[in-house]
């Protein structure tokens, strides 16, 4: 999935990237809210992670313009105050979740994914199609049973044309969710992180090419 973190606190920023990409999302960064608005308007995000204490402009202002806006990003917020009221108050303003600090990060790592499942439409936990499945709690792929072991490159894409169910993605969809912003979008990491799918899957092909439009798991 693509993830937007956005905390201001640059070290737990970093660490909590560090922990999502092992996770196999592609991580985009912003340590103020204004930052956060500027990316929020020119990507599409599935999970946004947002601190509410931010410089600039308040998380708080953040999630309702986000929520305003009508994209599909899911919200966790993240703060330090653990108060009842607190928490009423960031679900109350849009926000999907609420984690206060401190933190462990497999609990942070499994609610952006319980998040990327309730996107629209709703994703199921295991995907399955044409004899593959991919289980994204696990990083696990299997094709007819077989375990297939993949980079995290490869495993965010084949997620990717798992979740269109049949339908086609293209190059520059698969660039905006398997890569971060400062992917090329003129380079041909799509096309060889394809061709090394299409190995690892083994015979017969199953991800199909659809010459000038895109991709699709067949």
């Amino acid at each position: 999935m693509r993830v937007l973190v956005v905390e201001d606190e640059r070290l737990l920023a970093d660490a909590i990237a560090e922990w999502l990409r092992d996770e196999t999302h592609a991580v985009d960064l912003a340590h103020d809210g204004a930052a956060a608005l500027e990316r929020i308007a020119v990507n599409d995000y599935d999970v946004v992670v947002l601190d509410r204490d931010l410089p600039r402009v308040h998380g708080d202002e953040v999630c309702r313009e986000l929520v305003a806006s009508e994209r599909d990003a899911r919200v966790l917020m993240l703060t330090a105050a653990a108060q009842l009221d607190d928490r009423v108050t960031g679900l109350s303003l849009g926000a999907d979740d609420y984690l206060t600090k401190p933190f462990a990060f497999p609990e942070l790592a499994a609610r952006v994914l319980a998040l990327g499942r309730r996107s629209r439409p709703a994703v199921p936990p295991v995907l399955r199609r044409a004899g593959i499945t991919l289980d994204p709690a696990r990083r696990e792929v299997f094709r007819n049973g077989r375990f297939v072991p993949l980079s995290k490159k490869e495993f965010a894409v084949l997620a990717e044309l798992m979740r269109a169910g049949g339908s086609v993605v293209s190059a520059e969809q698969l660039l905006e969710k398997a890569w971060d912003e400062h992917a090329d979008p003129f380079t041909g990491a799509v096309r060889l992180t394809i061709l090394k799918l299409r190995r690892k899957l083994g015979d017969p092909p199953v991800v199909e090419t659809v010459p000038g439009v895109g991709y699709r798991i067949a």
